[in-house]
């Protein structure tokens, strides 16, 4: 993928929600393939580890701690993301939460489309390191 202001223009026209639909996945995969590079274990334990990782809840609290990690792009296309309309939730998060999360699903969504890899690997490693007790 190509980083540069004709790219990150491009996509930061997208739906918010799209955005937090690539996201989603994207968080999830780079999760998946950091715990199994660094364990060993069945595939129940790799599910739970990696689902206390990116609930929407551990997502928003992330977003709480570090908002001040991400630059004022990724803040704007974290703004769109959470102040979108959403007509579902979370199982086990709240609404604020849930929409917190979204915007934090945008913004992994967004990087990962301009192909910024190395400020998405900041951000997981950040991540990774706040989780490092539910590891």
């Amino acid at each position: 993928m190509e980083e540069g202001l004709d790219v990150r223009k491009k996509y930061s026209m997208y739906s918010p929600l799209t955005l937090a639909y690539m996201g989603d996945s994207v968080f999830d995969l780079l999760i998946k393939e950091y715990i199994v590079g660094h364990h060993n274990m069945q595939v129940e334990k790799f599910h739970k580890r990696v689902s206390n990782i990116v609930c929407a809840r551990n997502q928003a609290a992330f977003m709480d701690a570090h908002l001040e990690l991400f630059t004022e792009e990724e803040q704007e296309v974290y703004n769109r993301g959470r102040n979108a309309s959403v007509h579902t939730k979370a199982k086990n998060a709240s609404m604020a939460e849930y929409k917190k999360a979204t915007g934090f699903e945008a913004v992994i969504g967004y990087l990962h489309l301009c192909g910024m890899k190395d400020r998405l690997d900041v951000i997981i490693n950040q991540m990774l390191d706040d989780a490092g007790e539910l590891m």
